[in-house]
């Protein structure tokens, strides 16, 4: 295993950033900095979680791994499926497809807000990377809305009588909550569109996900792109 800075590097690494010898300033950085290590510790955590969820891990194996009970796991992990998610970190472009899929839920006449809304409100933005990454591949809304069709058909038109916002089901909430900790992995202080189609691949039984792998776009390609594209744009 690649060990990890030591205690002393750790506390060079920490003065360095600070750039004073004013206690108090070293103390602030120390707090920043330990604060996102745990941050990031956490996200690479659950990333792996996920991955064992999604390979039909149970959170008794999990938790055994982990040394850990099952309830303290689920707890610690299983929040980010039913946790309303917060989007203060989430560019303007990230919002509005949150704000998109919303749309596209309503006129499908679900009274649900699902990771396929989700994938089809990414073409509400269509200069961000997520879907230019799509478009790459030749995913276009049209051959995205067919698959999404045939996996979760639009309703009939109701009375107008259904909820006036529209939840998130759990895997779509997990989504939104996968794709700060995408962020986090690529050490980024925003989330972007790119983040939310990554934190697709987080459970392979997503609508999503079904459609993205159906259609040619797995998960190793979407990283080496989005990483393409990120680095044409910090040039």
């Amino acid at each position: 295993m690649t060990p990890g800075p030591d205690l002393q590097q750790l506390i060079n690494t920490i003065k360095d950033d600070a750039g004073s010898d004013d206690e108090l300033v070293q103390l602030g950085t120390a707090a920043s900095t330990i604060s996102e290590l745990t941050s990031t510790g956490d996200a690479a955590l659950g990333f792996f979680v996920d991955r064992a969820r999604g390979a039909g891990k149970s959170w008794v194996e999990i938790s055994s791994v982990l040394g850990v009970s099952k309830q303290a796991a689920h707890k610690r992990f299983a929040d980010s499926w039913s946790t309303t998610p917060q989007f203060d970190r989430f560019t303007q472009r990230a919002a509005h497809v949150v704000q998109a899929a919303t749309e596209v839920a309503r006129g499908r006449h679900h009274n649900f807000v699902g990771t396929e809304h989700l994938l089809l409100g990414l073409f509400a933005e269509p200069e961000s990377i997520a879907t230019k990454v799509l478009i790459g591949h030749g995913i276009t809304e049209e051959t995205v809305r067919a698959a999404v069709d045939e996996l979760s058909p639009a309703a009939e038109p109701t009375d107008g009588s259904g909820p006036v916002e529209a939840p998130y089901t759990r895997r779509a909430a997990h989504v939104l909550h996968g794709a700060v900790a995408e962020a986090l992995t690529l050490g980024h202080n925003y989330v972007g569109t790119e983040h939310l189609l990554l934190a697709f691949y987080r459970d392979a039984g997503t609508v999503a996900a079904k459609v993205l792998l159906g259609q040619g776009l797995d998960e190793q390609s979407a990283w080496k792109d989005v990483r393409v594209l990120l680095d044409q744009y910090s040039k």
